[in-house]
């Protein structure tokens, strides 16, 4: 069975997942580029393939009729699944599974430290400091504070706990969460000190008019979808006070390069928020699994 690999870092850190692959008689075909496969490559790369051990990228129906009638299965390593076709997989007779659970823990650690970095301006500091400036900044306190929570699955679920020591104010933006109270974007916007995003699917959720609503001076967590933000909103509402500060680990494209980068108050990582040694790990060997089972290895 010919398994192309997806993610560019998969196996890195530890190999156990590409020796389980091998174990069960796979023959592996690693990314040759190190970064996420555009379209054409993926087309491309998928003649004869019966795998994928799939990231992010673009899995649409295009790319499954290419591959149709060989590829078997789709394994995403990670919880998303905004950039596979499903009604095109099932259509094709490819199974799609996906690792909900492996990147909950390593993702919301990653959320409430990035909060606070942003909100004591810890790498503005940082930064300065490295370059011999003795430059303090006075910050915010997370204590106390409204906090928006747009998607309150896994990660959303985690993250809410973890700031429960902090006794803050907590609003759940989710029309399907529920066994909690929840209440519409519109209406938590104006509250907010702080809005997390953590919902899944690529539609925009803070466009202009979302912007226009926000409390000024918030802050604002994306480890969700690059699409979730407008970019230029983003940088209107950084100009004129609306955000005070923010983490995005998740770009409207990847790498990236664009006017954030210009912004001391943004902190920018590359979409590493599941990137820890044993979340990773368990999020491969979990994804490998899946693809084994769905091949009936």
């Amino acid at each position: 069975m010919n398994v192309l690999i997806g993610p560019s870092s998969f196996g890195e850190q530890n190999d156990r997942p590409l020796r389980r692959l091998r174990e069960a008689g796979c023959h592996i075909l690693p990314n040759p580029y190190k970064r996420r496969y555009v379209k054409e490559e993926i087309i491309r790369l998928l003649a004869g393939v019966d795998g994928l051990i799939a990231g992010l990228e673009p899995l649409d129906r295009e790319v499954l009729e290419s591959a149709r009638g060989t590829l078997k299965v789709i394994s995403r390593c990670g919880a998303g699944m905004s950039n596979v076709d499903q009604a095109a997989a099932k259509e094709f007779g490819i199974q799609v599974f996906n690792t909900p659970n492996g990147p909950t823990e390593s993702v919301a650690e990653m959320t409430v430290g990035c909060l606070l970095a942003v909100m004591r301006q810890v790498a503005v500091m940082n930064a300065a400091l490295h370059e011999g400036k003795w430059d303090k900044r006075t910050g915010s306190l997370l204590q106390g504070k409204t906090v928006a929570m747009v998607g309150y699955g896994r990660i959303g679920r985690r993250v809410a706990e973890l700031l429960v020591p902090f006794g803050v104010n907590r609003l759940v933006v989710d029309p399907h969460a529920a066994d909690t109270p929840t209440v519409s974007l519109d209406a938590a916007l104006p509250q907010a000190d702080v809005v997390l995003l953590h919902l899944s699917g690529e539609s925009c959720v803070l466009d202009v008019d979302a912007f226009s609503r926000l409390k000024p001076g918030a802050f604002l967590c994306n480890a969700a979808r690059g699409g979730a933000v407008d970019e230029a909103a983003l940088v209107a509402a950084l100009d004129s006070g609306v955000v005070a500060g923010a983490w995005l680990d998740a770009l409207p494209k990847e790498p990236y390069a664009g006017p954030l980068q210009s912004y001391e108050q943004v902190l920018l990582t590359p979409h590493v928020a599941s990137y820890t040694v044993e979340g990773r790990l368990n999020m491969e060997l979990e994804c490998v699994e899946n693809l084994i089972r769905g091949l009936a290895l």
